[in-house]
């Protein structure tokens, strides 16, 4: 499976109660690796797939402290560096209550300079998923690479998923633009805001139901409501939520995203592929960071790793 998308630089800090503007809030503050391609990637691996490939873009400031985390999480990096923009940076303020919801301040950074420059038909050698997160929609010079991968991918005959990524980001490209660029894609996994944000509907089922009337597969992930597999216009399934104990949320898409394509490769069908996602979903949110537990190393730290 090759991944194209963002790897970023996660500030998490989990506060308790409400931010005291303009004073101090006591937090608990960790620097982690993260980026939803990048997570989607080591999800991935952490739930079977052998071979997952990663490419993004990071600045010289993290170059080698973002490579080195893929690796030891067994994803095969494919990292463009950018000689002027730093890597980007995502800052995570995370509600320490029962919710762990997380508000992201998010400074793109060399991820969203990706470009056409940056890609290779050969980099579809051997892939027989592709997986575009939704982030590289979000600028220009991605855009542009999205045209031309998809087009590679569907002179190959590789079958393509899309994660929308952000709602708020998708507000500002416009919905009916959205569309027009992920003309081609098998697979939408969006989160419930985005399914219903694209569709003008307040129903997820609704929203997924209609979904799938433009792609083959939808999967709508709904948190802690589980997940809804949709075709040809109707939902299929309602996948159950597993129980857990949040401490952060960040990332819990991701790991669903990750290990549901992983049993996709393995041979499930969409309903135990989704079954497995809400699995390790509900792992993820139980850890600090959006990657697997392999992955997660304070930046600096982790010098003398073995690979």
């Amino acid at each position: 499976m090759l991944v194209v998308g963002d790897v970023v630089t996660d500030v998490v800090a989990r506060h308790r109660g409400p931010l005291a503007a303009g004073t101090d809030t006591a937090a608990t503050v960790r620097t982690v690796p993260g980026g939803a391609g990048a997570n989607v990637a080591c999800w991935a691996v952490h739930e079977g797939c052998a071979d997952v490939r990663l490419l993004g873009r990071v600045g010289l400031d993290a170059a080698e402290w973002h490579e080195r985390e893929l690796t030891a999480s067994g994803v095969q990096p494919l990292l463009v560096t950018d000689p002027e923009a730093p890597t980007g940076t995502v800052i995570c303020l995370v509600d320490g209550g029962a919710s762990a919801e997380r508000t992201f301040l998010t400074d793109s950074g060399a991820s969203l300079r990706l470009g056409p420059d940056d890609w290779s038909p050969a980099l579809l050698d051997g892939v027989a998923r592709l997986h575009l997160s939704g982030y590289l929609f979000f600028s220009g010079p991605s855009r542009a690479l999205v045209s031309v991968v998809l087009e590679s991918a569907r002179a190959r005959g590789v079958t393509v998923s899309l994660d929308p990524a952000s709602a708020g980001f998708l507000t500002e490209l416009g919905v009916d633009r959205f569309f027009s660029l992920c003309a081609g894609v098998d697979v939408l996994l969006p989160s419930r805001d985005e399914a219903c944000l694209l569709t003008g509907l307040p129903d997820p089922a609704d929203a997924a139901a209609k979904l799938s009337r433009h792609f083959p597969l939808v999967v709508a992930k709904l948190g802690s409501d589980g997940a809804l597999v949709a075709r040809s216009g109707s939902v299929r399934a309602h996948v159950p939520a597993l129980r857990a104990t949040p401490r952060d949320t960040t990332g819990a898409g991701d790991a669903f995203t990750g290990a549901f394509l992983a049993a996709l490769l393995g041979g499930a069908g969409p309903e135990e592929a989704a079954r497995a996602g809400c699995a390790a979903g509900a792992r993820a949110v139980e850890r600090i960071g959006g990657r697997p537990p392999a992955a997660i190393t304070r930046r600096g730290e982790g010098e003398s790793r073995a690979h």
